[in-house]
């Protein structure tokens, strides 16, 4: 009878694994099995430090009301500002958020090991380091388009956590290879726990300009009141301004211009490093984005947007180019005027739209009550736009017969040659008025009632000038009360409409408030009152401006808008009850099942038990977030645990060292979502804070907290037992040195970078070619880092 042994190959290297024997399992087979279990605690990892980062959002995100001096009544404005300082945030609970994985795995590694130092740990640590600097940085460089660049907004901070990521492996280098070699004394570890809080507090005093001169960012100079989707909730305002922008889109439904609303709100607002490390964890799992993704016909609500803008603001041309695909081709103006005298008329045609194609069209004159060859002379011609060209006036000769007659049109038409690829645009037709020479002309309203909704903002009132155009001309009104209010329900009760010589229209401009209350129609009456320069009032005189109550349309506006806050709660991290995480976990894309995509359901799936279990987590509105922080905490820990027996196994499995291990497979999967993370906020923020200027910062957390509170627990363990901690130097003091070097390198071009004119006086961006040749530099030195490493460890080369 024959046992399966107890003692096999790499089955001693885990403190948990393996759990059952695998002794006649092939090496290969447990080779793949491992990595494969590797791979996928990673993803776990993410998953449990999403939620942890959730539980630090919530408590970091409570605030205080504070009163300011101001001109007010009272002397004071109420404003609320958050209780936690933002440096100090990125700097304790979020690195610790994005740093607990390398953080837990050295203290586990030593705790377990009979507080003796590991290999995987410390070079873990390292490791990670090198990778945050060098590939993150160079990511970020390269990956900002070339006619943009990204700077470093908060300096001083930047330039202190920059110095502090240095000294921390300096330190390292002092402890382990100069000092004590080989050893840690107890006084040297609590040291480098004690830097810890040393960096927080030099960090904060910059951060708030205690020794130095405040200054105000142009930027942030002014409240951003212009900007209405800057605001964290929508309102009836900013939902009525993307109605208007819409106003002509058959595809805009309340759905999709609510998830549009959502989409561009969440964009403006400002994020920081947590929110863009767990929007990066949430793609890579499959989970619930923190930006409402949009749908077909709502993207093309966006394009509507974008182009529309690039047009003046008008989206109306979008459908007649077939979004942008053909060439529009229009009058300028719907009517133009000319006085008999001055002999001809230049009428102007513009293109706009698709501009790359040579448009052909014709242009003709119709008789109105002028007559061809009598009063001008006719036009029937070809017309031709060349690529590029947007601008074609043609001329026409108006005749002076020296007879008096009343005013008098004729009108001009555009046709399109066959299998254009152009449309006719809104003034393919244009009005030709021609006036009676040397008279000031009648002045009176267009038409003697006007109707407008009560949501329409401004009210424009049309007043015409006939009978002749010499001289400028200006004409007194004033409103007068009938069932309307003037300052309650309008503005503007008086004012001048100015014509200058030749102008025949204009506009009376009057504001009408929406109190988006129930009310029955209101009226109001506008008066010309008296003109001047010779001109004279005609029978329009008066007339009646009626406000239609517009309640349907404010039902409209309300739904949209509950529907857009409802988007934007969806996406609040640590919002969420527990009903709603395990909503969120069972589906896929947290049940936007419109917007997911095939590879959104693979990573559900491959994710969907991790998702499942820590739906078990209590949710961060729990107790402030603290609850969800510290469960999430022990889970991270038990999985850490379990990442480092896998790494160990694994390496040993395929003859790796864990030195290598630890700087190569567990290094990039513990900081991939930080690179995503960096990657996403190098495009989407304005500066390279949330990018780069967090990664110093968490480096010299892994450092001080994650080797420091290890070495201070193994340290006083064997202080009591009369001897030194033990941490041989030799693969980890020349790993050490070799990032140390490589780090003061990159952080030395980081700061030419935006010193010097070449790369574009900044750190991220800039012009293509020395943006690329200093982001392959930085990431070929994190390779290099990684082999000159690797071949110490195989004692290639000699190490301390």
């Amino acid at each position: 009878m024959t046992t399966c042994p107890t003692s096999y190959t790499c089955s001693d290297k885990g403190l948990i694994l393996p759990l059952v024997s695998e002794a006649t399992w092939p090496i290969g087979a447990r080779a793949t099995i491992y990595l494969i279990g590797l791979l996928w605690s990673f993803m776990a990892i993410a998953i449990i430090a999403d939620i942890f980062m959730s539980a630090i959002a919530q408590i970091t995100s409570y605030t205080q009301r504070v009163k300011i001096p101001d001109a007010s009544e009272t002397g004071y404005k109420e404003i609320e500002v958050r209780r936690w300082n933002g440096t100090v945030a990125n700097l304790t609970l979020m690195a610790l958020g994005s740093s607990a994985p390398e953080i837990l795995l050295s203290i586990i590694e030593i705790v377990f090991n009979d507080f003796k130092s590991g290999e995987l740990g410390p070079s873990t640590v390292v490791g990670s380091a090198a990778f945050n600097l060098m590939v993150i940085c160079g990511v970020c460089v390269i990956g900002i388009p070339s006619s943009e660049t990204r700077r470093i907004k908060k300096l001083k901070v930047f330039a202190i956590t920059a110095v502090f990521s240095v000294l921390a492996y300096v330190w390292l280098i002092i402890i382990l290879v100069v000092n004590t070699p080989d050893f840690v004394d107890l006084w040297e570890a609590i040291v480098t726990l004690l830097l810890f809080p040393i960096l927080v507090i030099f960090a904060y005093i910059l951060d708030k300009d205690y020794f130095g001169s405040s200054s105000v960012d142009d930027e942030e100079a002014g409240l951003e009141v212009d900007n209405l989707l800057s605001q964290e909730h929508a309102d009836k305002q900013v939902i009525v301004e993307m109605l208007r922008r819409l106003k002509s889109n058959p595809d805009a439904d309340e759905k999709n211009i609510a998830r549009l609303t959502a989409h561009l709100m969440e964009q403006n607002q400002p994020h920081d490093r947590a929110w863009y490390r767990s929007n990066a964890i949430r793609k890579m799992t499959g989970g619930t984005p923190l930006t409402t993704p949009l749908t077909d016909k709502s993207s093309e609500l966006l394009e509507t947007l974008l182009i529309a803008e690039e047009a003046g603001g008008d989206p109306d041309f979008i459908h007649l180019s077939e979004g942008g695909k053909k060439a529009i081709i229009e009058f300028e103006s719907p009517s133009t005027a000319v006085i008999e005298k001055e002999g001809r008329v230049r009428i102007n045609i513009i293109r706009h739209g698709n501009l790359d194609r040579r448009v052909i069209f014709r242009v003709e004159t119709i008789d109105g009550t002028a007559e061809a060859t009598s009063d001008y002379k006719p036009l029937k011609e070809t017309k031709v736009f060349e690529p590029k060209e947007t601008l074609l006036p043609i001329d026409i000769e108006i005749i002076d017969d020296n007879v008096w007659e009343p005013d008098e049109v004729f009108f001009i038409r555009m046709t399109l040659e066959p299998d254009q690829q152009a449309v006719l645009g809104k003034h393919p037709v244009t009005q030709v008025t021609i006036l009676n020479d040397d008279e000031p002309g009648t002045i009176q309203f267009a038409n003697p009632s006007f109707l407008f909704k009560e949501s329409v903002g401004c009210a424009q009132i049309k007043v015409e000038r006939s009978n002749g155009c010499d001289g400028r001309i200006v004409a007194k009104w004033k409103t007068k009360d009938i069932t309307a209010v003037g300052g309650r329900d309008y503005e503007n009760t008086s004012g001048e409409v100015v014509f200058e010589h030749g102008e025949l229209t204009k506009m009376i401009e009057i504001n009408i408030k929406d109190d988006l209350e129930f009310e029955k129609d209101e009226n109001f009456e506008v008066d010309l009152v008296e003109v001047d320069g010779g001109a004279k009032l005609g029978k329009l005189k008066r007339c009646v401006v009626t406000i239609v109550n517009d309640d349907e349309f404010a039902g409209f506006v309300d739904r949209i808008a509950d529907l857009t806050n409802a988007n934007l709660d969806a996406l609040r991290v640590g919002k969420q009850t527990w009903a709603k995480q395990f909503e969120e976990a069972l589906n896929v894309n947290g049940g936007d099942l419109e917007t997911a995509t095939a590879f959104s359901y693979i990573l559900h799936f491959m994710t969907f038990g991790f998702k499942s279990i820590f739906a078990l987590i209590p949710p961060a509105t729990i107790w402030g977030g603290w609850l969800c922080f510290i469960v999430s905490l022990c889970c991270i820990g038990l999985l850490t645990a379990i990442v480092a027996d896998l790494a160990n196994i694994f390496g040993c499995l395929i003859g790796l060292e864990p030195e290598v291990t630890a700087i190569t497979f567990v290094a990039l999967g513990t900081s991939l979502p930080d690179l995503f993370a960096s990657k996403a906020a190098s495009t989407m923020e304005k500066h390279a804070d949330s990018a780069i200027g967090n990664v110093t910062g968490s480096n010299s957390v892994n450092v001080f907290l994650g080797l420091g509170l290890a070495w201070v627990v193994a340290s006083i363990y064997w202080t009591s037992q009369g001897v030194s901690f033990e941490v041989p130097a030799g693969s980890l003091g020349f790993s050490v040195v070799v990032f140390t070097i490589c780090a003061i390198v990159t952080l030395i071009l980081i700061v030419i970078r935006r010193f010097v004119g070449v790369f574009g006086n900044a750190e991220l961006g800039g012009p293509k070619t020395p943006k690329m040749i200093s982001g392959i530099f930085m990431i070929s030195l994190w390779l290099v880092y990684v082999l000159l490493a690797s071949l110490q460890t195989y004692e290639y080369i000699e190490g301390f």
